[in-house]
């Protein structure tokens, strides 16, 4: 089987820039959206969003690569590195390594890219792993390269890589080419087409022994900062895990050709619907500022304790609605408490209500798109 890096012309990829001009305005058009929607949230909300989106991206970009993280744990070394308040807890290396990464990220995502920051990243990602030979810097074990599946008697290899002796060479063109075609420069691609190729080209010479799938969504993310202007703060990770199987299958498709035009769409097309999450995210601040704007001065301590633990949860909510279970555990009050109290909720026009008894589950009725 041949692969794209063992074709002649690798690695000069090919693809119809006509087909991709229409994702690309629509990128610039819902980026301005997102600008206006951004400017009328308070301050305190700017910083809720860049927490909330930022850490979203490290649990989803471990999450892909089926490695669970602790989202809270996530958050506080985000927001210690803020310099805001924190509750005490010790954070295990794995969230602390991609909490830094996505901090770095976001404070120097303007710079160029070199073996530096990828060692520096490859480091925070592999924090506390006992496992690698080599860690903070590009492989160089013999053995082949492989993305494999199957039992070990009958592996099936989806994907070899370069040898690790070529690395090197393969990462300084790469390199130089991410930063000839950075905005302002001769070279400059559009936006959404630099961030395809940047992570299709970093995955296929998977230049570490782990870690590549979370570093090169990294790097397009660093591509859209640049192209921006300011951090792209998206959630590319939520959207590719989203529909985990259509970025694995797109992919595949495109590790035997240069001709990479269905590869550009796909994670052009990712990369729109990251927006419209971020979009999601931040009506769901503004929804959540008119609330208590509104309702502030209307509610009890048990009410307020409850409403601001579903806010918390951001745009998931609980799952199925709030039940009666649910408030009495957070409020540790009595049943009857509980039930006049979400009555009064649903009479005010907090909460709207489905199901009866047992069943009944309530729902916040400002929610965005609920």
């Amino acid at each position: 089987m041949i692969w794209n890096w063992q074709q002649k012309e690798w690695p000069n990829f090919h693809y119809d820039s006509n087909e991709l001009d229409l994702l690309e305005d629509q990128f610039l058009h819902q980026s301005g959206l997102l600008y206006g929607a951004y400017k009328h949230i308070s301050p305190e909300d700017k910083q809720t969003l860049r927490i909330d989106l930022m850490s979203t991206e490290a649990l989803k970009t471990s999450e892909i690569e089926g490695e669970y993280l602790n989202r809270e744990s996530i958050q506080s070394s985000i927001r210690k590195n803020f310099g805001l308040k924190i509750d005490p807890q010790k954070v295990a290396p794995a969230e602390l390594g991609v909490a830094n990464m996505m901090i770095d990220l976001y404070e120097n995502y303007a710079e160029p890219l070199n073996d530096k920051t990828l060692f520096e990243w490859h480091a925070m990602l592999m924090s506390g792993r006992q496992d690698l030979n080599e860690m903070g810097k590009y492989r160089t074990h013999k053995a082949p390269m492989q993305i494999v599946s199957g039992p070990l008697k009958s592996l099936k290899v989806h994907f070899e890589a370069p040898p690790s002796s070529k690395v090197s060479a393969e990462m300084n063109l790469f390199t130089k080419w991410f930063n000839h075609t950075a905005p302002k420069n001769k070279r400059s691609l559009p936006v959404l087409t630099r961030a395809g190729i940047t992570h299709l080209w970093f995955v296929c010479i998977h230049p570490f022994e782990d870690g590549n799938g979370r570093i090169g969504r990294t790097l397009s993310e660093k591509a859209l900062s640049q192209s921006m202007g300011q951090p792209a703060l998206i959630a590319l990770s939520l959207s590719i895990q989203n529909k985990k199987k259509a970025y694995y299958d797109a992919l595949k498709r495109n590790n035997q050709t240069l001709e990479i035009t269905d590869w550009l769409i796909y994670f052009a097309k990712t990369i729109l619907d990251a927006q419209c999450i971020t979009q999601q995210t931040i009506d769901f601040l503004i929804a959540k500022g008119k609330f208590y704007d509104t309702y502030k001065e209307k509610l009890n301590k048990r009410q307020e304790k409850v409403i601001n633990k579903i806010f918390q949860t951001g745009l998931e909510g609980f799952k199925g609605g709030l039940s009666a279970e649910n408030y009495i555990s957070i409020t540790t009050t009595s049943r009857a408490t509980a039930t006049r109290d979400l009555q009064d909720l649903v009479e005010k026009g907090v909460f709207h209500r489905t199901g009866d008894r047992k069943s009944a589950r309530y729902h916040l009725s400002i929610w965005p798109n609920k």
